[in-house]
């Protein structure tokens, strides 16, 4: 008899999903992530739309992960410490809704769960967090070269001066849950 393995699921946008993305896929118990869109009312978009800001979508991650390995609550922190989530529908560079950051739960323990953890770090921050906790929508995954972007291209600009920081800011901060 087999053993079935259960997962669990977390969707996230901070900014650009390269960035989210290149976080996640190395933190041990993630066992799948894919960056696509969430949140808006245009049925499958493009990046192209996305990237215009009207669709209403933001860039997210869809992260699968086994709880047994890894919490929603450990999840959420390495969310709330690799991006700025007190800066409405931009990160850095990157402006418009399409990089806000927004918590898509899956239910009511995972929005609770997301509420506590942004009190706790709202002492961390300086300035009120502005990050949105909605119920997941539908889902759609991104065009296939989002997929693992950073990994295949790390000396492209954006992600040698944008992504490398945020991934060295986790591994130095997190070092306990890299895979």
């Amino acid at each position: 008899m087999s053993e079935q393995k259960t997962t669990d699921v977390a969707i996230l946008g901070g900014g650009c999903f390269w960035c989210v993305e290149a976080v996640y896929l190395e933190v041990r118990g993630i066992t799948r992530v894919e960056s696509g869109y969430m949140g808006g009312q245009v049925v499958n978009p493009s990046y192209e739309q996305v990237c215009g800001g009207a669709t209403g979508h933001a860039e997210v991650v869809r992260l699968e992960f086994d709880p047994s390995v890894i919490s929603y609550r450990d999840i959420l922190q390495i969310f709330f410490t690799i991006h700025d989530p007190t800066t409405p529908d931009r990160q850095g560079n990157d402006v418009g809704p399409q990089y806000r950051s927004v918590i898509f739960t899956q239910g009511a323990e995972q929005e609770a769960t997301a509420r506590q953890v942004m009190a706790e770090m709202a002492a961390v921050w300086d300035a009120p967090i502005v990050t949105q906790v909605l119920p997941a929508e539908t889902w759609y995954k991104a065009e296939e070269y989002h997929q693992n972007y950073y990994a295949q291209h790390p000396m492209q600009g954006y992600c040698a001066f944008v992504v490398a920081p945020k991934v060295a800011k986790f591994r130095k901060t997190f070092q306990q849950l890299m895979k």
